[in-house]
């Protein structure tokens, strides 16, 4: 078998690339510089780790949060590949441990802030160092265009010219118009890049926008008839988030609170413990999620509507990243397009105090804000065709996966009208299902991981269905690879084994 499809297999449980990822992946390992955008939860990671497993030297990714690092470089120890992070969480002992470790070709690949690479430890470091790929994660970040500007992105190109060896340079994105993508290509310095596009459409996201007279009881009736699921709410400020969380609590339901204005410590707690399915909601502002890596929310509610559907799409898409059906609900009310001008020219007048540049921010972000407006309050036009036309990309509805195409108003509401598979062969085994997760909960306890790190709903879904009880089946399992069937695959045929005697499958 060929490497890349070797590595695939072996880390990833995987028999086929999903769209676009083999001629990134070829690309890649050929020489050529990238520019790819990908929706969320289309694989963009895999993208540049078989590169980085199939080329000499380190891969360094570029990513923007703390967080995010540290999942992917969870995610990777669990499927058996070695990699590390440098950033501010490290002590100066981790550090020089990690940077050491690095040196000796320990690691593949090593995930940075795009601020570490200013500092002239790393430059140091990065000089001696065999480079072959640079890879930028929110590739977006780097346009003062894109809605989450990161002005440390714009001197990655500067610490590319004082390597002594440029290496290839790979970014990625999940929501990019026009505009933000030419200036990833231009900012970056980007030579005769491989250029992709494969799609911004999720298939599996339903998305709805509704009107209720009484936001509150419409979410709480929400939260009720989802109560297992894993969500999350946005809101537009944190006054809206700390009121709403307290609501949740006191009609019954476990949320917590996310917004700038709490301290670093509970702010990191509080998303731990979402992640690690210690509560099921987090009621937030739009200083949560960037890079989010839990693959199992369901759905994503905003309370407000944001100031642009880039925004909103990049939030909205937090949901459902492992394929699996899952929700974005959008509640709108008149005030919500009058605070969003308010906080546009606030914002926009700190950071451009020269008039002109001013006028123009105001008037493109007025211009998006309508657009976002549009879709909030549509009434005949497929709403997943608005979001899509938005970044260029043509469709044809109906999509029958929207409140529009559905016909569905608020007061009629019934959560998941879609199904999870068309296909017979996989309709999962409830009763074994529920054993598979409770094993799963236990094991991901035992190892002080995420569920989702131990098995994917999706993965559990497969195992119930098709009940393997030998090696074999399990590596027919998508996302089952070589480190998670010698880690768990005895106790998975065990227990699908114990569960035939009983039921007599």
């Amino acid at each position: 078998m060929e490497k890349i499809y070797e590595l695939l297999k072996k880390y990833y449980g995987y028999d086929t690339f999903r769209r676009g990822q083999e001629d990134i992946i070829r690309s890649i390992i050929s020489g050529r510089d990238i520019s790819a955008v990908m929706p969320t939860g289309a694989g963009k990671s895999i993208c540049y780790q078989i590169p980085a497993l199939a080329s000499n030297g380190i891969t360094l990714v570029v990513s923007p949060l703390i967080s995010l690092m540290q999942d992917q470089v969870r995610t990777l120890i669990s499927m058996g590949i070695r990699a590390a992070y440098l950033n501010s969480s490290l002590t100066p002992h981790q550090m020089k441990l990690a940077t050491n470790n690095a040196r000796k070709g320990i690691y593949k690949i090593i995930y940075v802030a795009p601020e570490r690479l200013e500092t002239e430890s790393f430059l140091e470091f990065a000089c001696n160092t065999e480079i072959s790929i640079l890879a930028v994660d929110e590739a977006h970040c780097i346009s003062q265009w894109g809605h989450d500007f990161r002005p440390s992105y714009t001197r990655i190109s500067e610490f590319v010219s004082m390597l002594p060896k440029r290496p290839v340079i790979a970014a990625f994105t999940a929501t990019a118009t026009k505009r933000v993508k030419n200036d990833i290509k231009s900012q970056l310095n980007l030579i005769n890049p491989f250029t992709i596009t494969t799609g911004f459409d999720r298939e599996n996201l339903y998305f709805a926008a509704y009107r209720p007279q009484e936001k509150i009881s419409f979410l709480i009736k929400y939260v009720e008839k989802n109560s297992d699921k894993s969500g999350i709410i946005y809101c537009n400020t944190r006054k809206d988030v700390d009121e709403l969380s307290l609501a949740l609590n006191e009609a019954g339901y476990s949320a917590l609170p996310y917004h700038a204005g709490m301290s670093d410590y509970d702010r990191a707690k509080n998303q731990e413990d979402f992640i690690y399915d210690r509560v099921k909601i987090i009621v937030a502002t739009n200083a949560f999620g960037m890079g989010i890596d839990k693959p199992n929310v369901r759905y994503v509610v905003h309370y407000n509507m944001p100031q642009n559907l880039e925004e909103y799409y990049q939030q909205a898409g937090r949901a459902g990243r492992d394929g699996e059906p899952s929700e974005c609900i959008l509640l709108y009310a008149g005030k919500d397009s009058y605070v969003n001008k308010y906080l546009i020219k606030k914002s926009m007048e700190k950071e451009h105090p020269d008039p002109d540049e001013y006028k123009k921010f105001i008037e493109t972000e007025l211009e998006k804000l309508k657009l976002m407006t549009f879709y909030a309050t549509s009434q005949k036009e497929c709403l997943r065709k608005r979001i899509l036309s938005y970044f260029g990309e043509y469709y044809s509805p109906p999509c029958n996966n929207c409140s529009i195409c559905l016909k569905d108003s608020y007061s009629e509401y019934s959560p998941y009208k879609h199904t999870a598979s068309d296909d017979p062969l996989m309709i999962p085994d409830e009763a074994l299902l529920n054993r598979l997760r409770k094993y799963r909960a236990i094991t991901a306890a035992r190892l002080g991981i995420p569920v989702f790190s131990v098995f994917s709903d999706t993965a559990l879904r497969e195992l119930s269905a098709i009940k393997p009880v030998k090696a074999s089946g399990l590596s027919k399992i998508n996302g089952m690879g070589e480190s998670k069937i010698n880690r768990y695959g005895n106790d998975i045929i065990n227990i699908i084994k114990a569960y035939g005697n009983e039921a007599d499958f």
